[in-house]
């Protein structure tokens, strides 16, 4: 394997139920446990970011003034710790030692995020899941992915998508979208390119922390990227 510690960055999209544009599918969270499974075992140290959108977005909820924002984006960060107790789960049923850890404190559900602590998960072999955001409001689960990776020594981000990289525009709606092998920090923020906020691209670019964005959805393309395979787009310089 080319890398050692990897930080996964899923959104709660990952979790849908096969036709479904809500919800959380377990058969489709048993199959995303799977991938991991195949990684973790091979002896990568792996970490977990999830986001909630399946189940609610914060900044659409606070667009239409039903919600004010702050209180949305802590709603939303909620639907991460549904999400990461689901995959928790998913996971241990494949025979991982797994913990959850959460921004927020929530004793009875989760570990709170201490970074000494997680480093010793992930040195004894654990597989850790990371939700509930930064804690704080008006962040997105793609600055807590950044935040996290950096936090934790990971080499690399991995963003699976149901894309095969980055593309130039909406390859579904623009059949002239043109996708990228590789792109600079700087690239992904002067074209405005839709990878991750500009806050967790500038926060990696600070550390030099690469970004690869793949199709998770592809059987074995996890494995494939952390061996280092040439797979999707990779942000990095």
């Amino acid at each position: 394997m080319k890398y050692k510690r990897v930080l996964l960055k899923l959104s709660g999209e990952a979790l849908l139920p096969a036709g479904s544009q809500s919800g959380i599918g377990l058969e489709t969270a048993d199959g995303v446990a799977g991938e991991i499974a195949e990684v973790a075992r091979s002896g990568v140290q792996i970490a977990i970011v999830i986001g909630g959108g399946n189940i609610f977005r914060g900044a659409i909820a606070a667009s239409t003034g039903a919600i004010e924002r702050a209180q949305a984006d802590t709603i939303g960060m909620l639907a991460t710790v549904i999400n990461g107790l689901v995959l928790q789960s998913a996971l241990e049923r494949t025979g991982l030692d797994v913990r959850l850890m959460t921004a927020t404190d929530m004793p009875s559900v989760a570990e709170h995020f201490i970074r000494r602590r997680a480093l010793a998960h992930l040195n004894q072999g654990r597989v850790l899941v990371f939700a509930g955001g930064t804690g704080s409001p008006f962040f997105s689960t793609d600055t807590a992915a950044a935040l996290k990776a950096i936090e934790i020594g990971a080499e690399v981000i991995v963003k699976g998508t149901k894309v095969d990289g980055v593309y130039s525009s909406d390859p579904v709606k623009d059949p002239k979208a043109v996708r990228f092998d590789s792109l600079s920090y700087v690239d992904v923020l002067t074209k405005r390119l839709k990878v991750m906020d500009a806050t967790a691209i500038s926060m990696c670019m600070d550390h030099s922390l690469p970004v690869i964005v793949f199709d998770m959805f592809q059987p074995r393309n996890l494995k494939r990227v952390v061996k280092g395979e040439k797979l999707g787009t990779i942000i990095y310089g």
